[in-house]
């Protein structure tokens, strides 16, 4: 039987080792110490990563409102835009 279920999406590349290596494409990148050819290399590769971690934001924003969906037992939810000071004032 396979890992993963047909059902199943193959999971998503680890999204903060993903950043953490955006990151230190960009600080190689602002130093300007790299060849052309290694510059584009590495901008490649920023472009991918960025590409798959807002592959990976969109998918967890589907995986909370089915959540929702789910706790409320309706099919009628409501998103709204995410606000850290509501954080603060509950907690």
């Amino acid at each position: 039987m396979p890992a993963n279920s047909p059902e199943e999406p193959t999971p998503a590349p680890d999204f903060e080792r993903s950043l953490a290596e955006l990151e230190a494409i960009v600080e190689k990148l602002e130093h300007g110490e790299l060849s052309l050819d290694e510059s584009l290399r590495q901008f490649e590769r920023g472009v991918a990563l960025t590409r798959a971690c807002q592959e990976a934001l969109k998918q967890a924003e589907q995986k909370v409102e089915i959540l929702l969906r789910k706790a409320d037992g309706s099919d009628d939810y409501e998103t709204a835009p995410f606000d850290p000071d509501e954080l603060d004032r509950d907690g």
